[in-house]
């Protein structure tokens, strides 16, 4: 039966978006067959778990039937993010929008402001021991760059 060139749709045929079969080709990638193993090894056995968990608690194991609970929620949270992760992949990698151009302009590049390394005198003129052997300290530490603390003289 001829097709009627006005109604036919040739986009599916032309892209490669989600749903055609160039977009399913990325999901049987090496990679993507070991996740869907996983997934169906995961929640089979997590399911067995599961029913393992509600024949203990029918012999009287109440502790098992929080459990009983646990593993099929577990099985579902596997099921969910391999089903987001097929999304994602189906979906291509997004475009990152333009960043907006800048209005304002940049600041202008200053200059720093230049520190003396000369300890002050205290304001009141007295000289406080414990200070004065520690700035002696320090001074040696940093005549001395290899030095290590321990070889302190004083």
């Amino acid at each position: 039966m001829p097709t009627n060139p006005a109604t036919y749709d040739t986009a599916s045929e032309t892209t490669a978006g989600p749903g055609t079969l160039n977009g399913m080709k990325r999901l049987w990638t090496p990679a993507w067959i070991a996740r869907h193993v996983a997934m169906v090894v995961l929640v089979v056995c997590f399911l067995g778990l599961g029913w393992w968990q509600v024949t203990r608690a029918a012999e009287g194991n109440t502790l098992s039937f929080g459990y009983a609970i646990e593993w099929p929620v577990f099985a579902g949270f596997v099921v969910f993010v391999w089903w987001r992760e097929v999304r994602h992949t189906l979906r291509g990698p997004r475009e990152e929008p333009a960043p907006p151009e800048p209005t304002v302009p940049a600041p202008a590049v200053r200059r720093p402001v230049r520190v003396s390394r000369v300890p002050s005198a205290p304001a009141d003129g007295a000289e406080d021991g414990e200070l004065a052997e520690y700035n002696r300290y320090l001074s040696w530490l940093n005549a001395n760059p290899g030095a290590r603390p321990g070889d302190y003289p004083g």
